[in-house]
């Protein structure tokens, strides 16, 4: 099988399970593609895109008509050996993905990922409204979130950090840690092992770069270039500005991404409903089925708020993500067979 590599033939040989291969992959497979390379969209630019095989970093040929955008980090493809152009693309089994203000259609941010790293740090930049969007992406997508506050090295005690965070959704997995330091990549070994991929989201300035580095021991001169955040605000500055996918020393993969300052929500269903178990179990307890929890009589979540059961900012904030969604999210109209997409947020 003839492959176009872009590094030297010592590059160290991964068998497809390395590069996150699973039977969720090889079901798809159809009669007649055996002999085409299976491979992994590692980096998504406007014009091109490259990909891990299994003996080493690929530059893929698309055809004329190909759009990059229909692609995301992570995706597995089937690519023409003899010309090293993709032929199909294979279902994800987890997308990741936003839509933008005015965007027709969701933005890709990565595919195929186990483990979402949801990266805020241990200064005035956590904001745990904001984390609760991401958690409502990683849970809507159907992977597994996990918050890391960063810069626990900076302050004197992380249990302040931790306990603003930890409650924002059941089962939740919080860890504090320093980005830069080499047991870094040993607090997150578990998610990290061969054939897992992760994904790095967070505001810029917070330590995903660092942290990035961390984890796939990069040598000075392949780092990420890392960005401080200002002391005046706690705010950072963009360091990466595309998404690439990483081997992590573990025997993973990462998925870098850039710095995320407005995440809208939308396109949302169960993840909402995950992250605020607590008001979505006792929601069918309540007098009327289309209840707001707002004002309605009978209400059991409000009457769980007055006996101190449910944080009352927690319900503040259900509303605005609920409402917000509804308005973002585009809806089906029009006949069967016939169908248009509308915007609920325009008028017509």
């Amino acid at each position: 099988m003839q492959v176009f590599v872009t590094q030297s033939s010592d590059h160290e040989t991964l068998s497809l399970a390395d590069l996150g291969w699973s039977a969720y992959f090889d079901n798809q497979l159809e009669p007649g593609e055996d002999s085409l390379a299976r491979m992994r969209v590692a980096t998504v630019h406007r014009a091109r895109l490259t990909a891990e095989s299994t003996v080493g970093p690929v530059k893929l040929n698309l055809p004329g008509q190909a759009n990059t955008a229909d692609y995301a980090v992570g995706d597995w493809v089937l690519v023409d050996p003899a010309t090293s152009m993709p032929v199909r693309r294979l279902d994800r089994k987890t997308t990741l993905q936003r839509r933008t203000e005015g965007g027709q259609a969701p933005q890709l941010i990565a595919a195929n990922v186990d483990t979402l790293f949801i990266v805020s740090s241990c200064n005035d930049d956590l904001n745990p409204a904001r984390l609760e969007r991401y958690l409502a992406l990683a849970n809507e997508a159907g992977t597994t979130p996990v918050i890391i506050l960063t810069k626990a090295d900076q302050v004197a005690d992380v249990r302040p950090w931790r306990d603003q965070v930890a409650g924002l959704q059941r089962g939740l997995d919080v860890i504090t840690l320093n980005a830069t330091a080499p047991d870094a990549a040993l607090s997150l070994a578990r998610w990290c092992a061969t054939g897992q991929t992760v994904a790095l989201v967070g505001s810029s300035g917070v330590g995903k770069s660092s942290l990035l580095n961390t984890l796939a021991a990069k040598s000075p001169e392949e780092a990420q270039l890392t960005g401080s955040i200002r002391e005046a605000d706690a705010k950072g500055r963009h360091t990466t500005t595309s998404r690439s996918l990483h081997r992590i020393v573990g025997g993973g993969w990462v998925i870098d991404t850039p710095g995320i300052r407005t995440l809208h929500a939308s396109d949302l269903s169960t993840g909402l409903d995950l992250l605020f178990a607590e008001i979505t179990e006792l929601a069918p307890e309540c007098r009327f089925r289309d209840c707001t929890h707002a004002h309605e009589p009978g209400c059991a979540v409000r009457q769980a708020v007055l006996a101190g059961r449910i944080d009352p900012e927690r319900l503040d904030r259900w509303r605005k993500l609920v409402e917000e969604n509804r308005s973002n999210t585009p809806v089906q109209s029009g006949p069967r067979g016939n169908k248009t997409t509308r915007d609920r947020s325009k008028r017509y």
